[in-house]
């Protein structure tokens, strides 16, 4: 005869209402050990290129980039617009610190040390703001100056990744609030995380097909 004690000590299973964002914590902290390296790496040669391109124009005008494919393959043509200094100073500077911090984080967390909350929000807010300027980045190039920048695309390419797994890492491991990462939109969000992504990836390449159609036509 099974008595109450013995129904209490039985296994409960899990409701399957409950968000799953709390188990993909520890995941998304792993997946940034080595994705962190890889955009960072990705991302500084880019910038570093931009920088030496950069300076290769400065010191004679009548330099053509090597990324200069075509008039809508033109790093020249963006390298020479305002927007391409928006602080006053060339955007690729800003791209070798910010890229450098994503490799040491990567590899701070590939060695198992724990980062501290203050420093998961900073990288939070540092991801954010570069993808905010990566936005701006792309607006500016499609429908401001016509042109794109190969080597800016790979920037571009790289932001938004790093930008999202650090904001899911963020969400679900309770740093930005235990009723967020708790919260069923989070649980969707990481369950589906691979979806948003190539939902981003898919807007950009919709826009820039968009509005180059008549070039990338023309190539077929």
């Amino acid at each position: 005869m099974t008595s109450q004690h013995d129904v209490d000590d039985l296994p409960v299973d899990e409701d399957p209402g409950l968000p799953p964002s709390t188990d993909y914590a520890g995941f998304f902290d792993r997946t940034l050990r080595w994705l962190l390296p890889l955009t960072g790496v990705v991302g500084l040669v880019a910038a570093f290129t931009l920088t030496v391109e950069k300076i290769a124009l400065i010191a004679d005008p009548d330099y053509v980039p090597t990324c200069s494919i075509s008039p809508v393959l033109s790093c020249g043509s963006i390298m020479s617009t305002e927007q391409a200094e928006l602080f006053g100073f060339p955007n690729p500077l800003i791209g070798l610190v910010a890229f450098a911090v994503l490799i040491t984080s990567g590899v701070v967390l590939a060695t198992g040390a724990r980062l501290p909350r203050w420093y998961w929000l900073g990288l939070q807010v540092g991801a954010t703001l570069g993808l905010v300027f990566v936005a701006w980045l792309v607006e500016e190039s499609l429908y401001d100056i016509g042109a794109l920048c190969p080597y800016c695309m790979v920037v571009w390419a790289v932001v938004i990744p790093a930008f999202w797994y650090v904001t899911l890492a963020n969400l679900t491991s309770g740093r930005l609030g235990r009723r967020v990462a708790d919260s069923r939109a989070v649980g969707v969000l990481a369950e589906n995380h691979a979806v948003v992504l190539m939902g981003l990836y898919l807007v950009v390449v919709v826009l820039v097909l968009q509005r180059f159609w008549g070039y990338w036509v023309s190539l077929v």
